[in-house]
């Protein structure tokens, strides 16, 4: 075939423009390719071939788009550029760096067609190697290290699809990262520049069970409702419960190497409020910029629709290349609702038949496809690393019988529900600890009975006994009033408020009780359930219950949450309650 002749094949016409949906005639493409659709060459992908006719969903806005404008095709799959410069850096859902596209249009408002690199392609990074001339290299393997941040040093890996082989030539200096680094004896010539397909999960050699948690400083989630690092977990709520500042909470205190923040379908003011806080947050762990171990996606509800369906791939795929290099690697996806809801308009422009409330049939297989990207993996160098992923959920009217809440429920193993009744009662976070679940208890206990206390997995029982029995006497005392419980049941509901009030509420604004260690977590429960324990040796001594329920020392328990010198402090009331009901018989 002549060069002319592959240039007609590869470029097409449009034949009709329906929303982000573009149709074109005669155009020589494959499933996923990239297009660029019109005369102002607007970024698509192909999602539909019959025919000479092709379907792509367009990522930028359409209006003023035309038949019979010309459609080219790149050939390549949509895929992200992978390399040094991608942490402290805020990307749209096709990883277009945003600051790069601000200062090229002199505006915060971009122009159709606008595109950029995702990572500087100009930008010299100070490459040291970590392997020698001779040196034998497969896939996946580290051939030296960029200090990418003040955090995070990134390991310049061989591609995955490449075959490796001996080291020829490498050396130390400055480099762009187009530039050749290292060259192998089968001739392949390394750069630290990959790009990878975002559709398409990166290699590893095998999916463990994790048994480490992700810790997040929150005490309702630490404590009673664990996820692991390489699990997956979903915060359904309808809209105000929190789902929101969750997701802020984890990121800020979750203590995975490297954060992926994708803000899908988001209102711009909270994203707003993520792009401005982030760069000023204080890393807890090394006192430098939270920034400087954090990616941000930021796809608003104004953006158009399809660009929102790919910034859930584009995430999952930065989080894996960091995780091939064994790192733990926490990515947050706010929400996965506004992306089903942009699949239900593509596939409804795609006159697709429609499943439940609209939704495509296939939404369960997409949901289960991203999910099972998270894990705790061996790597293909023999490193481990993980993604852990966190959805939210917005589920209209926070009804949870709804197919994107539902389908999902089905695939992760934590569910962390937020209620709205406790969001307008001030309970935050406000999570609903009845219909809350974590099926990674059981793997973790573990590791904090060895790292934390051996009485974890006990006293955390306790905790669950007690609330589930107030659950269940408050539906006694809506019918009857409290009076009518006998003493020991009164008894047992207040000792419920002080689970509820010092445990499970936690201030995300207070500059102590915003993060909650562990240790923490489990003082805060020992000093509850001694208050317990006192309280109903001293009902069976005789002492009325009334005396009981009007203790002085025991409102100090709601302050623990603020207290930075817990241990003493704890150790004090815990006297003090115990020296104030023993008296009383």
């Amino acid at each position: 075939m002549s060069q002319a002749t592959q240039q007609d094949a590869a470029t097409g016409v449009i034949e009709s423009v329906s929303g982000p949906v573009v149709t074109a005639r005669d155009l020589d493409a494959r499933m996923n390719d990239v297009v660029y659709v019109g005369d102002e060459g607007l970024m698509g992908e192909v999602i539909e071939i019959e025919g000479n006719i092709t379907t792509i969903q367009v990522y930028e806005e359409t209006s003023g788009v035309g038949p019979g404008e010309p459609v080219e095709n790149t050939g390549e799959p949509l895929s992200v550029d992978l390399g040094p410069g991608m942490l402290d850096a805020i990307y749209d859902g096709t990883q277009r760096p945003l600051d790069v596209l601000e200062d090229k249009m002199d505006s915060a408002f971009l122009d159709r067609g606008v595109d950029a690199p995702g990572i500087d392609l100009e930008k010299e990074w100070e490459f040291e190697p970590s392997v020698d001339e001779g040196d034998e290299v497969a896939p996946g393997d580290v051939i030296g290290t960029v200090e990418e941040t003040v955090t995070i040093t990134h390991k310049v890996m061989v591609p995955p699809d490449y075959e490796g082989g001996e080291v020829v030539a490498i050396e130390a200096g400055e480099f762009t990262v187009d530039e050749t680094v290292a060259e192998l004896d089968s001739g392949e010539e390394l750069t630290m520049h990959q790009e990878w397909p975002v559709r398409q999960p990166r290699p590893s050699v095998e999916k463990k069970t994790p048994t480490k948690p992700l810790v997040s400083g929150q005490r309702v989630l630490d404590g009673l409702f664990p996820i692991a690092k390489g699990g997956t977990a979903a915060i359904p709520g309808p809209f105000g419960s929190g789902k929101t500042v969750t997701q802020h909470q984890l990121a800020k205190w979750a203590d995975a190497d490297i954060v992926v923040y994708v803000g899908c379908g988001e209102r711009g003011n909270e994203m707003t409020e993520v792009i401005e806080d982030f760069p000023e947050l204080e890393d807890p762990k090394t006192g430098n910029p939270l920034m400087a171990r954090t990616s941000l996606i930021a796809n608003t509800s104004n953006m158009p629709v399809a660009a929102r369906e790919s910034c859930i791939y584009t995430g999952i795929t930065i989080a894996e290349y960091y995780r091939d290099m064994g790192y733990d690697v926490a990515l947050m996806a706010d929400s996965t609702s506004r992306w089903a809801e942009a699949m239900r308009e593509i596939s409804s422009r795609l006159e697709e038949m429609p499943g439940e409330e609209g939704y495509p049939a296939y939404l369960a297989a997409r949901l289960s496809q991203f999910y099972e990207r998270a894990g705790y993996f061996e790597n293909v160098n023999g490193t481990e690393g993980s993604v852990s992923v966190i959805g939210a959920v917005s589920p209209p009217g926070g009804d949870f019988s709804e197919p994107v809440t539902q389908n999902t429920l089905r695939i992760v193993k934590t569910f962390w529900a937020l209620d709205a009744d406790l969001a307008e009662r001030r309970h935050f976070p406000s999570i609903n600890w009845n219909e809350s679940y974590s099926l990674y208890r059981d793997q973790l206990d573990p590791w904090f009975e060895a790292n934390v206390t051996d009485e974890w997995s006990e006293i955390r029982q306790w905790a669950i006994d007690t609330l589930d029995e107030e659950a269940e006497l408050k539906e006694i005392v809506q019918l009857v009033g409290k009076d009518a419980l006998p003493e020991d049941q009164q008894l047992t509901l207040e000792v419920a408020r002080y689970l509820r009030e010092a445990y499970l509420q936690q201030n995300a604004f207070h500059p102590t009780d915003t993060f909650c260690p562990p240790e923490k977590t489990y003082l805060i429960l020992t000093a509850i359930k001694t208050l317990n324990d006192e309280a109903f040796d001293a009902l069976d001594a005789g002492v009325p219950v009334e005396e009981l329920v009007s203790l002085e020392s025991a409102p100090q328990i709601n302050r623990i949450g603020v207290q930075e010198d817990y241990e003493e402090y704890v150790e004090r009331i815990t006297d003090e309650i115990t020296d104030e009901l023993r008296g009383m018989y």
